[in-house]
């Protein structure tokens, strides 16, 4: 790359300090989480303080409020789903590689085993160069 985005890493753009929800807390604890901090999607963290899978807002209305099940009773867990994560150290076009390939748009960031943030495909997209955006447009787009 020829721009000034040239060797930064994921830890350049991500948002810091991503909060988890456990993974037996409720959907409501989420929801709320969720609400409180601006966020579309939490990582799900163990007790062991491991990462588990993320949840988003529209998991929690597809499968728990559109199939009639009580918020307060599911566990956030219960649907952790992809397990998936950039190391903070990766490149801007690996963590987009990482995302195309898994149909996601955000993703925990994980630094020694410990999750240390969360970027978008629009954090990454932001980093990229007018050559490169419109290659990875077309290409995240073109699906559907």
């Amino acid at each position: 790359m020829t721009t000034e985005s040239a060797g930064k890493t994921v830890q350049n753009v991500m948002h810091q300090g991503a909060q988890c929800v456990g993974e037996h807390e409720s959907l409501r604890t989420a929801a709320r989480m969720m609400r409180d901090l601006s966020v579309g999607a939490l990582p799900i963290c163990g007790d062991d303080d491991r990462l588990r899978g993320i949840i988003t807002d529209r998991d929690i209305v597809i499968k728990c409020c559109a199939e009639g099940k009580d918020l307060d009773r599911t566990e956030a867990g219960e649907l952790a789903a992809g397990l998936v994560w950039v190391e903070a150290h990766s490149s801007i076009e690996e963590a987009l590689a990482t995302m195309a390939e898994h149909q996601i748009k955000r993703v925990p960031v994980i630094d020694e085993r410990r999750i240390v943030g969360m970027v978008s495909e629009a954090d990454l997209a932001k980093e990229l160069p007018d050559n490169k955006l419109a290659e990875f447009v077309h290409r995240v787009y073109a699906h559907g």
